[in-house]
């Protein structure tokens, strides 16, 4: 049974008091790296316009710096000048033309600036950051009060309907507030008035400069998470002087960049800290935003209708979805495409210096190239393999008018995904593969499922295409013993369930070595438990004092790892920019073994001969797991090619480096959008 508003709380509008939001939602602040290429302020302004038509209530655009210190890299960009205002028009203008109200964060990056012109409270190095900051001035800090002033000011100029100005996260604020990076004796340093002052001054600033009827966001650091953090009650007072000087919305912080607790990852619980934002809403009389792990429309209803928040933020729920709360309005929520979590395509990127965009919408910051309109030549397409690159392909070429049929020997749609998702930590995979059977009930996809293929079979059935999407197949490993009865591969232990005994050694550090590990070491029932969680991660609940850190407990596999590779650098090295670190300690935590710069001697009956440094030694297992070593799966091509057949190569079987779903989906949508 339809109801009229399946999610009445995250649905209800909110009165600012001067103005009203059309819903709880926000769009979280996330940098595209759009900001910064040439013409990107047009891609830019077709980026928030498709997410204000999807309806959301208010957009937060990625940092920008209000002078040039603050900027985030040499070529960051700002709101410092008069000519900025006209290219931001743009961006205003398209969100305004859907009824949205978007807001321009102000982002002062402090001593995570990537250049040698940073500045900070004190002059100390951040530890992911080579380049060490000046200490400011008195004269800079009020300097620096005034330019987020003016900033605002212009971007009221330029049509925005508020800023956020970023006080979390260990950004510039952030570091004033916390005695971990604020040494100073003068008046902005020392007890927590000096301390908060930057903070306060700034939002006072603002409301002067852009008068009553103008929002303002701060988003203050709720959890530090970092030695040094501020304790509960200085939160709460720094809290009380933002609502006082004149903030509209308080928007919740959680963590700093170089905190060892994750905070956004796919193992992160979903609503893992909204409890901090419920705590908080004890102390202030304005609009709270929670946020971290939101990501579907579900959990963002019970997150405000149990009073954790008046709002809440989602940001990479957008890239995944940009009509994320018009499908929830519509009670169409099974069609939203969900964020997993898995930062490849955005987080990695940013700290990469590319652009953002997303694994399960290559879309994402590409609305003007990567465009899908009406064929005018329908095709028969068969698809063969209906893994993620096949699923892509089918569904966007489906929408464009060709008729698509998908082939795959497995008795389910998903691939890899299939392998994935049973990962503890990755349960979210689940969500893109309901997600995609989905879209093809809707596009009237045909599949054939427990449907191997033949050239021959392919051929004769008169397709006008033929898409490859079969994916990859493991490489034989040249190791004496490689065919032992100990030799297992991925596969047999993820997909055929085959048993495992209480010693193994695992081949191979990459993804799916460490997917492997986490497989044979979770603890169970310990994902999305959230309170095991956090005692994991060494997060205080009770958060009194100290950035809410409390011991980290180490959950000891009863199962023993030995986790190889033949690179003599860091296990684990290859991982993903901002996720691969979670990665290491969560193993290191189970206690698995990572050992390096090994060479494969032998398999026997007693385990496995390594040798390290020129010299061998025995590891003794029950199991040996390959995980290394992959190939493309193209056995079909030649043969078409043969029979006069058109084919194309998406996914693995293209290139089989390592699994990589992010530029398989993406191949996906290329190929669907110029076939």
């Amino acid at each position: 049974m339809t109801t009229a508003n399946p999610y009445p709380h995250m649905l209800e509008p909110i009165d600012l008091g001067f103005t009203t939001l059309k819903n709880r939602v926000l769009m979280g602040s996330m940098h595209t790296g759009l900001e910064e290429e040439n013409g990107g302020f047009s891609k830019l302004a077709a980026f928030y316009e498709e997410r204000a038509k999807g309806g959301c209530g208010l957009i937060v655009t990625g940092g920008v710096s209000p002078n040039t210190r603050g900027r985030v890299a040499p070529f960051g960009s700002e709101m410092s000048r008069f000519w900025h205002v006209k290219k931001h028009r743009e961006v205003t203008d398209a969100v305004h033309k859907h009824d949205g109200k978007i807001c321009l964060q102000l982002l002062h990056t402090g001593r995570y600036a990537y250049h040698p012109f940073s500045v900070s409270a004190s002059a100390i190095k951040a530890p992911i950051n080579p380049f060490k900051p000046k200490e400011m001035s008195s004269r800079q800090i009020w300097g620096t009060i005034n330019d987020y002033a003016k900033a605002s000011r212009l971007a009221q100029k330029a049509g925005y309907d508020g800023v956020e100005i970023m006080g979390s996260e260990g950004y510039l604020i952030n570091q004033f507030s916390c005695k971990r990076t604020n040494h100073r004796t003068d008046e902005w340093g020392g007890s927590l008035e000096n301390r908060m002052r930057l903070g306060v001054e700034t939002v006072r600033a603002t409301r002067e400069k852009v008068g009553p009827n103008f929002i303002i966001i701060f988003r203050l650091s709720m959890l530090d998470l970092v030695e040094g953090g501020n304790e509960w009650h200085e939160v709460v007072t720094m809290a009380k002087a933002i609502e006082e000087a004149g903030a509209t919305i308080i928007n919740t912080g959680i963590g700093w960049h170089e905190a060892r607790v994750p905070t956004i990852a796919t193992s992160v619980p979903r609503a893992a800290f909204t409890w901090i934002t419920e705590r908080m809403k004890k102390e202030v009389n304005i609009p709270l935003v929670t946020t971290n792990r939101i990501n579907t429309p579900e959990v963002a209803e019970e997150v405000l209708a149990n009073g954790h928040a008046d709002m809440v933020s989602m940001a990479r729920p957008f890239l995944a979805d940009a009509h994320f709360v018009n499908k929830a309005a519509a009670n169409r929520a099974e069609e939203i495409n969900t964020c997993i979590g898995c930062n490849q395509a955005c987080l990695d990127h940013v700290f990469k210096q590319q652009r953002a965009s997303c694994l399960v919408n290559p879309v994402a910051c590409y609305e003007t190239e990567l465009t899908f309109s009406d064929t005018k030549t329908e095709k028969r397409i068969a698809v063969v393999g209906a893994g993620p690159a096949g699923l892509a392909f089918s569904c966007y070429a489906s929408e464009r008018g060709h008729k698509v049929e998908i082939f795959d020997a497995a008795s389910e749609i998903g691939g890899q995904f299939n392998f994935a998702k049973q990962v503890p930590g990755k349960e979210e995979f689940y969500e893109t593969i309901r997600y995609f059977n989905v879209q093809i009930e809707k596009l009237g996809i045909k599949v054939h499922l427990n449907s191997p293929q033949t050239a021959e079979n392919l051929a004769e059935a008169g397709f006008d295409e033929v898409v490859l999407a079969t994916g990859i197949k493991p490489r034989q490993l040249d190791i004496p013993g490689i065919d032992h009865e100990k030799v297992k591969t991925y596969l047999q232990v993820l997909r055929d369930k085959e048993p495992v005994g209480q010693k193994v050694a695992v081949i191979g550090a990459g993804g799916i070595g460490f997917d492997v590990s986490m497989f044979l070491t979770e603890k169970e029932g310990l994902v999305n438990n959230l309170d095991e969680w956090l005692k994991e991660w060494g997060v205080d609940r009770n958060y009194e004092e100290g950035g809410a850190l409390a011991p980290m407990e180490a959950h000891k596999a009863e199962r023993e790892v030995f986790l190889m590779q033949r690179k003599t650098s860091k296990v684990g090295g290859g991982l993903g920019k901002t996720t691969g670190w979670i990665h290491r300690a969560s193993l290191q935590k189970k206690g698995v073994n990572m050992i390096p710069g090994c060479s494969y001697k032998e398999i026997n009956d007693k385990g496995i001969v390594i040798e390290i440094n020129g010299e061998p030694q025995l590891i003794e297992v029950d199991h040996v797991i390959v995980c290394a070593g992959q190939e493309p799966n193209r056995e079909l091509q030649e043969k078409l090619v043969s029979l006069g057949q058109s084919v194309h190569l998406i996914g693995g079987a293209d290139v089989a480096a390592e699994l990589d779903a992010k530029r398989a989906i993406r191949q996906g949508a290329e190929l669907a959008a110029s076939i």
